[in-house]
């Protein structure tokens, strides 16, 4: 397996499938390599699909630091090991990083597509109906996590997954947990709660793809028209586009997003 040392001395794992132009599917606070897959499957056909495990997490070595700057400077490492312009497809946290990589180095990235996501602070959700801009319910959360890290994962799921029974809830758990340390999620967890990576995002420019369906849950985050105005708002010259119905439930909606960014490049190959 390929592995990426930092300076720290800490190696990250990482591995790619197919050809063409490069993708990186961005591992997120929470996030398993199953939630991935679908959507590996229907990109690699065409294109160069790189996926990497955070510091903490799958192969790579479980060890911190987990902050986001950290967490941004292992994704831009690993862009620049593996070489070519990338498009970041980033969920939660993941945004915020992909937003500081791509606003400093845009001879790496072309583009972020963030299915159900954005790189808006906590801040800026004030007003909204989403759980993560309560306070109280942040430190509840982060509370559990340290102290009940499996019923922690359980409220988040349940919580992002309303179509989800309770068997793909009980698997969910057990992946994250087994793929997941404690300390990497409930540090990237405090860290995400306590950043704003709304100008970096803003400087992407139109490099920013928001997509949003009506259905979506809301719950930690805002609901689907709610995740449309707020996006709009605060980046204007982003591209946030609905989709026809779930995001990372239907892989080939977010896939055909990457497909009209490439387009040019897959066309200059063939």
């Amino acid at each position: 397996m390929p592995y990426l040392e930092r300076p720290d001395g800490v190696k990250i794992h990482w591995e790619e499938r197919g050809s063409g132009p490069l993708v990186v599917l961005c591992p997120y606070a929470m996030g398993v390599p199953e939630v991935f897959d679908p959507l590996e499957v229907e990109l690699s056909a065409d294109h160069r699909v790189l996926r990497y495990d955070d510091r903490g997490t799958g192969a790579s070595d479980r060890t911190g630091p987990y902050d986001m700057e950290t967490g941004a400077d292992d994704l831009e490492a690993v862009l620049g090991e593996v070489g070519g312009r990338a498009v970041l497809v980033s969920i939660g946290d993941a945004v915020h990083r992909a937003a500081r990589v791509a606003a400093r180095r845009p001879d790496l990235v072309d583009a972020i597509v963030g299915p159900g996501g954005s790189p808006a602070g906590r801040a800026q959700l004030e007003g909204t109906d989403s759980m993560v801009a309560s306070d109280s319910v942040l430190e509840a959360l982060l509370s559990m996590g340290a102290t009940d890290f499996r019923g922690a994962m359980r409220t988040v799921v349940n919580a992002g997954n309303p179509q989800m029974d309770e068997d793909g809830i009980r698997e969910r758990v057990r992946l994250v947990t087994e793929y997941l340390s404690q300390d990497a999620v409930v540090a990237r967890w405090r860290a995400w709660a306590d950043d704003d990576a709304t100008e970096a995002g803003r400087e992407c420019g139109d490099r920013l793809w928001i997509l949003y369906s009506d259905d979506m849950a809301g719950g930690w985050f805002p609901s689907g028209e709610e995740a449309n105005r707020v996006a709009r708002r605060l980046f204007p010259d982003a591209h946030v586009e609905e989709v026809d119905d779930g995001v990372i439930s239907r892989p080939d909606l977010v896939a055909a997003v990457v497909r009209r960014i490439t387009a040019n490049t897959r066309a200059a190959t063939t």
